[in-house]
């Protein structure tokens, strides 16, 4: 089996595709269901941001995995797969690999260094761990992407690269604002500006998902006097409010109000910040104009869903700025790279070859000890014969020929299993896994059974992890 990766990101595809292709939580879960049915994969989980879509699986035909793969983006995307096919990108095995850790290092990200994704690395995880789809491979590749990227932004300073996608669209805000510390233009800004254009101004926070509770802190550290949060599920919004008003939160004044409640608040509020899942826009260019109209201040508005929740028409509504996923991609595309991007690159190369040699020496794992059962069995069945033609043999004697013939079986099979590991967790390696199975004459079905008792206490060890 082989790791195989098909999806679509900011930079393979436009805005509007990525904005069609966005996956419900319930999407998210039947796709995962019918990747486990297709027959090419045994393994399966999925990767979906407001910027990035990606179906992992384990398979066992590359081609067909491929066809599979990309037809079950398309059927639950509802783009159609010709339309769809362009904009997919494949990667396979170490390039698969290597494409998860720069993901979730940030390289791969609209803001470069943005952190945000490791806990949508930790999402994914858990859900094939809850649908039961990620298996072995999925679960190790995963923790170690998790691991990867820690190690990242502990070792180097890729956060001075870029910022979470709520810090750099507040920046695109106040460079558009016509104030002073926008006028120095975005690469000019620094986190004084942005507090300083925050400063007094009243918050709407529409979602209370994680990227809203984001935008929610980081509003608040900002200097804002007020945060409105508006949530279908009330109960979310509250207590988003309560941990935000909290002493030990960041003590600004915060309030939770229905959805039904944005209008008013939409009138009142200074910067308003969406990101919701719905599948339709949360505030038409007509809510928007409204508001406008029944105010004397500019209006800012972030929207950082995908599909998105604001009409793209507002932002020619006079008075009103509005950034959203669309602009931030074009404006990332000339942010300054910093120096340490180089140092997480090389980063990333290393821990790709280490996992690819671990895996690999794990493949082999099996084969070992199925040649040491059938070592055993051969020990038993041994000394159990001599015991048919010795009977006189009392137990001193009896437990000394056992514990000899045992000590020379171990000796001849110890450098011949410690050398084919060595040998399996080298590029090319994977053949030794074969040789020893012919050479010994081992039961295919024995190795198998190892392989999967060895899986199951993978999945119990796993499930709890995330």
């Amino acid at each position: 089996m082989s790791l195989l990766v098909v999806g679509l990101s900011h930079r393979s595809a436009p805005v509007s595709i990525l904005e069609r292709a966005a996956l419900s939580g319930e999407t998210q879960v039947k796709l995962l269901q019918d990747t486990l049915a297709a027959e090419p994969a045994a393994e399966g989980t999925v990767l979906a941001t407001c910027n990035r879509i990606e179906l992992y699986a384990d398979v066992d035909k590359f081609h067909a995995g491929v066809a599979e793969l990309s037809t079950l983006l398309a059927q639950h995307s509802g783009v159609g797969l010709e339309e769809l096919t362009p904009y997919l990108y494949v990667h396979y095995e170490d390039r698969a690999v290597h494409h998860l850790f720069s993901v979730a290092c940030g390289l791969d990200s609209m803001v470069v260094g943005e952190g945000q994704i490791l806990g949508q690395i930790k999402d994914a995880l858990a859900l094939g761990q809850e649908q039961h789809t990620a298996g072995r491979l999925l679960n190790d590749l995963f923790q170690q992407a998790l691991r990867v990227g820690k190690r990242a932004h502990s070792e180097t300073g890729i956060d001075r690269a870029g910022q979470s996608l709520v810090t750099f669209g507040m920046e695109r805000l106040v460079d558009g604002a016509g104030t002073d510390a926008g006028a120095a233009g975005l690469d000019g800004l620094s986190a004084a500006d942005v507090d300083t254009w925050a400063k007094g101004k009243r918050a709407l926070v529409i979602g209370a998902g994680s990227m809203s509770s984001l935008a929610a802190a980081t509003l608040a550290r900002s200097g804002v006097s007020e945060v409105v949060i508006a949530n279908r599920t009330l109960a979310r919004a509250e207590r988003l409010a309560q941990i935000l008003s909290e002493p030990g939160g960041t003590g600004v004044t915060a309030r939770a109000v229905e959805m039904v409640a944005v209008g008013d608040e939409l009138t009142r509020a200074d910067v308003v910040v969406s990101c919701t899942g719905a599948t339709g826009l949360v505030l038409t260019a007509e809510a928007v104009e409204t508001a406008a109209q029944n105010r004397r201040t500019p209006l800012a508005l972030l929207d950082l869903a995908m599909p998105r929740d604001i009409d793209a028409a507002a932002h020619r509504i006079p008075g009103v700025r509005l950034v959203d996923i669309e602009s931030l991609a074009e404006a990332s595309a000339d942010a300054p790279m910093a120096a340490d991007v180089d140092q997480v690159r090389a980063i990333v190369s290393d821990e790709v070859a280490a996992f690819g040699a671990a895996q690999r020496a794990a493949h082999i794992t099996p084969t070992v000890v199925a040649l040491r059962t059938m070592a055993a069995d051969v020990v038993a069945s041994e000394v159990a014969r001599l015991e048919g033609r010795l009977p006189d043999l009392d137990d001193k004697q009896r437990a000394e020929i056992t514990q000899t013939v045992r000590r020379v079986v171990d000796k001849l099979l110890h450098a011949p299993t410690v050398r084919v590991k060595q040998l399996a967790s080298e590029p090319g390696g994977a053949g030794y896994a074969d040789a020893l199975r012919t050479l010994f004459d081992l039961d295919p079905e024995t190795v198998a059974s190892v392989s999967r008792a060895d899986l199951n206490d993978a999945d119990v060890k796993n499930r709890g992890r995330v």
